[in-house]
């Protein structure tokens, strides 16, 4: 059976394909560092590692639960995980701090950055957060670091205004529906499922960031875009333009070839079965997937890719 054939076939080709002699020698620990429970990268996460258990089976594979981006790289960079989900724009400020240690097996979704509101609120710009109670993501996090550009482009002294709370989603949602706060960033793949969750039983609006992508482009870089949430993500609310960022799998560049390049097969012959944790990983494209700036593709990584085009 070709390779062409494998990415086709779904799970039943990947167990014929874990016993082909080039998938061979894939060992050693695999923790990988995911986020909130309630969130994309832990789904997907824990889906990759129970893959891994069972078309690996000299890996050990295991989920961490963090705050997500930030957190993830720095965990990598320190060796207290081998594989990490992380923002574009946060896998940038890790290759800054850390030049040529950190490297990518793939891009996998994009990212949509929420502003979320309730209904019934009178905010209905970012400019209206103005002296308001805002959950910006827990310290760590992507969502956290996104936030603080946003408010950075935002114009002089909202930033400073704000009362700025470092909650995870879970309390985030959890804040929101109790009144707590006026508002709360979140940075996630469509659709998020504490989001949906909340969306159910308590009204919510999602504010448009469209005006901020060219400033953000401008002033940390591009790794910023348009995405639109459609009406269907979630319940009552309009489609709204939101920033989208790009999502990687990280690892550093010294992980052993025959283990990144085990985890990247995995990816696209288990995406089927991926796909069943988080709808996320149905997006994942061998085209896009190689476009990781400004971290290099892991030589694992790179073998993969290559054999797709035999």
């Amino acid at each position: 059976m070709n390779r062409r054939a494998l990415l086709l076939g779904g799970a039943g080709a990947l167990l014929l394909s874990a016993c082909e002699s080039d998938g061979a020698g894939a060992t050693g620990n695999l923790r990988i560092a995911t986020g909130s429970t309630g969130a994309v990268y832990y789904q997907y996460g824990k889906a990759i590692a129970d893959l891994t258990k069972r078309y690996l089976p000299d890996v050990h594979a295991s989920v961490l639960t963090t705050n997500a981006s930030k957190e993830n790289v720095g965990a990598i960079l320190a060796g207290q995980a081998e594989l990490g989900f992380t923002q574009a724009d946060t896998a940038g400020e890790g290759d800054r701090a850390a030049p040529g240690q950190l490297a990518a097996l793939a891009r996998i979704y994009d990212d949509y950055v929420h502003l979320v509101v309730a209904r019934d609120s009178p905010i209905e710009t970012v400019a209206d957060l103005h002296g308001r109670q805002v959950s910006v993501g827990a310290a760590g996090s992507g969502t956290a670091g996104t936030a603080d550009h946003i408010l950075d482009v935002a114009g002089a002294g909202l930033k400073a205004s704000i009362i700025q709370r470092p909650l995870n989603l879970d309390d985030s949602v959890k804040a929101l529906q109790a009144r707590q706060i006026d508002a709360f960033f979140f940075s996630g793949g469509l659709a998020v499922g504490l989001i949906r969750q909340l969306a159910e039983k308590f009204p919510i609006r999602l504010l448009a960031l469209d005006t901020f992508v060219q400033p953000l482009r401008k002033a940390f870089g591009n790794y910023y875009a348009e995405r639109v949430v459609p009406a269907s993500a979630y319940h009552g609310i309009n489609p709204t333009v939101a920033i989208g960022i790009a999502n990687y799998l990280v690892v550093r560049g010294s992980m052993p070839e025959p283990l990144a390049y085990g985890v990247t097969r995995l990816l696209f012959e288990g995406r089927d079965e991926l796909a069943k944790a988080h709808q996320a990983a149905a997006r994942l494209n061998i085209r896009s997937a190689i476009s990781t700036p400004p971290l290099p593709l892991h030589p694992g990584a790179v073998r993969y890719y290559r054999a797709q085009k035999a």
